[in-house]
């Protein structure tokens, strides 16, 4: 338990942006597994998933980092599926 008003405060901003953000992270996954599972996805859909990968990482939600080895392997996914 917080100690003081302003630790008490960081608590309560930190479980609404935890809450947000695993809303987001949850969609992302989501929206990975649509693409995934699709026998010849949409450029749309990829476009939608790579859109929202970046919108992510813009807001700190996931690491830059992580989010272009996302994009990358979802970009190796599909080149493997064209063959």
């Amino acid at each position: 338990m917080a100690n003081t008003k302003s630790a008490a405060k960081r608590a309560r901003q930190k479980a609404k942006r935890t809450f947000r953000n695993r809303s987001v992270v949850t969609g992302l996954r989501t929206m990975h597994k649509g693409v995934r599972s699709a026998q010849a996805p949409t450029p749309d859909q990829v476009r939608l998933l790579i859109s929202a990968i970046d919108k992510a990482a813009k807001r700190g939600i996931i690491h830059k980092n992580a989010a272009n080895r996302r994009k990358a392997r979802i970009n190796r996914e599909l080149a493997e599926a064209a063959k």
